[in-house]
């Protein structure tokens, strides 16, 4: 029989690193799937042990522990996380951490020879967004969470990778900008994508696609490959979750500014991304054709399909 190969997951605990470990098990292939954390002994380090992962600890900002946690591994799954919390004695941006966190993962990538690297990415809106003073800057960039990725792709060239574009995720409609009840009592979804198609995607379908990137193997080393789950207009996923509810959901475009302008803390990189979204729905919904991504994940899910299964899910 042969010995199954092990994947390393960054970010075990987390959304994408957490829907590959749990691909990884589910599946019972050819992979076994080597859990990295911060915290082992953490309730969800506790529980993948359980679940059947090797869990190990290891930290983006802590090199060594990379060296060791990627030692003897077939395969690695890089991913970066811009808004985990940063001290406010840290010194450096959000950007500037991805940026570090991604070449440190490759240089010991490596330095430990991984055959196989998955590295999750997005665009970089720079290109598209050019100079245009309209688009505030943050950190430097324009979607920091999006362009410093994309800038750390390089730290990966050498090395046998896939570039995995992501895209936005469907869990977002239920805990970030989920529809809200106004005065009159009527449920609105209020985003600013004027009228153009997004591309979304479910955490779950985020690992089981980059599973079936490292099943491909050789074939897709050097690729970029583009993933959503489905392709809807601000009145489509209204008419998604007004079915899934029960009752009347309306999409009210909101314009770019005014949402920069709302005062969260994020407010102005949100509003950028969704700026870039819209305006350049028709390349960045091109790069992501459905029925490919469904060769890599025939469980792919459409938003309707997913909320439906997390209607079903136990509470």
């Amino acid at each position: 029989m042969t010995p199954k190969r092990t994947i390393a997951v960054v970010g075990a605990t987390g959304s994408q690193g957490g829907g590959l470990v749990r691909a990884i098990l589910d599946d019972g292939g050819e992979f076994t799937v080597r859990a990295l954390t911060r915290n082992p002994g953490s309730p969800k380090g506790a529980a993948l042990s359980e679940a059947g992962a090797e869990v190990v600890a290891a930290d983006l900002d802590d090199e060594a522990s990379l060296d060791r946690a990627f030692d003897g591994v077939h395969g690695a799954f890089v991913v970066t996380n811009y808004w985990a919390p940063l001290a406010p004695d840290a010194g450096i941006s959000r950007a500037e951490r991805e940026l570090a966190q991604a070449a440190a993962a490759a240089r010991a990538l490596e330095r430990t020879g991984v055959e196989h690297v998955v590295w999750s990415t997005l665009e970089d809106t720079r290109g598209h967004f050019a100079d245009d003073a309209a688009v505030p800057d943050v950190e430097g960039y324009k979607v920091p969470h999006f362009d410093a990725k994309a800038e750390a792709d390089a730290f990966f060239a050498g090395l046998p990778v896939t570039y995995l574009r992501t895209t936005l995720f469907f869990e977002n409609f239920v805990d970030s900008f989920p529809p809200r009840r106004g005065d009159d009592g009527a449920l609105t979804l209020a985003l600013p994508i004027a009228d153009q198609p997004l591309a979304g995607i479910a955490v779950d379908d985020i690992g089981r696609s980059a599973l079936g990137v490292f099943a491909r193997g050789d074939a897709l080393v050097g690729k970029t490959v583009s993933i959503a789950g489905d392709i809807l207009t601000g009145d489509g996923y209204a008419a998604a979750l007004s079915d899934a509810l029960g009752e009347p959901v309306t999409y009210v475009p909101v314009p770019f500014d005014r949402f920069r302008a709302q005062g969260f803390p994020s407010a102005v990189e949100m509003g950028n991304m969704f700026q870039y979204y819209a305006e350049n729905s028709a390349q960045f919904t091109a790069d992501r054709d459905l029925d490919r991504v469904r060769e890599l994940n025939p469980r792919l899910q459409s938003f309707r399909e997913w909320l439906a299964n997390r209607q079903k899910s136990p509470a």
